[in-house]
């Protein structure tokens, strides 16, 4: 392993990174294991980068991590990939509150079955008043379900007379997702090769960097996430504005007190 790069200035570290964590059962292929065995390294991996993500101090870790397509795969892979979260719960939950992190999920977790559903919310409760890293996982997760549900509930609120839908933005609407308390990500990473965000924060992504790795998400290590948190530093972003008027507003002087 190649020495890490020091780490870019904080301001320029992002608040929020979201990871599509992809090439599981292709690094199991590969070490002639059974699918599962690539999951379960893939969940470890998870402890290590969350360990990187506090030492950049980066305050919120997105991990896609069930997807609402998730449920056409093979009936035991589903349900192996269900044990997998509880063990994990089960196992590292201490960890969390040691490293002062706390849980979160995005997605309809009340559809798992028990045996998942059921540690998962003793660790949300556990870990609520946590504050130094926020992880969230994405599980029973769609952008488009997460649209629609996003919209019946405006609509409801239309119909109820506590919104006005002539009067409905962005910010207004952005509260009926499920990542409403969450700051939009800085940066998506996702791994593997694969240049798509298979229906991952779509409209939280709106001005994401991209960052596509090609590594497998089990070999995914510090000095890759290192270099992703670079190449994020070296990037301007813009938010429709021009280069020069990003310029002039950092060299611009603040107003006399």
């Amino acid at each position: 392993m190649t020495a890490n790069p020091p780490p870019p200035p904080p301001a320029n570290v992002p608040r929020h990174i979201a990871i599509i964590m992809d090439g599981n059962g292709r690094w199991a292929r590969q070490h002639n294991l059974a699918r599962i065995e690539g999951h379960r390294e893939g969940a470890e991996n998870v402890l290590r980068i969350l360990e990187i993500v506090r030492q950049y101090h980066i305050e919120y870790l997105t991990l896609y991590a069930f997807s609402v397509e998730n449920w056409q795969r093979p009936k035991a892979e589903v349900e192996a990939l269900m044990q997998l979260l509880a063990q994990f719960l089960l196992q590292h939950a201490h960890k969390l509150n040691e490293n002062n992190t706390r849980l979160r999920t995005i997605g309809n977790i009340n559809v798992l079955p028990a045996h998942a559903r059921d540690p998962l919310k003793e660790v949300i409760h556990a870990t609520a008043n946590n504050n130094a890293t926020t992880l969230v996982l994405a599980l029973n997760y769609g952008a488009r379900a997460e649209v629609i549900n996003a919209v019946r509930s405006c609509i409801h609120e239309v119909q109820a007379g506590r919104l006005d839908a002539q009067t409905l933005d962005w910010p207004t609407f952005a509260r009926h997702l499920d990542t409403s308390e969450i700051p939009d990500p800085d940066l998506i990473i996702r791994t593997s090769g694969e240049t798509r965000l298979s229906n991952f924060l779509l409209l939280q992504s709106a001005y994401a960097e991209m960052y596509f790795s090609p590594v497998l998400w089990p070999d995914f290590d510090d000095t890759h996430l290192a270099q992703a948190i670079h190449a994020y530093a070296n990037r301007e972003r813009r938010f429709g504005k021009t280069a020069e008027q990003l310029r002039k507003h950092k060299t611009t002087p603040p107003p006399a007190p």
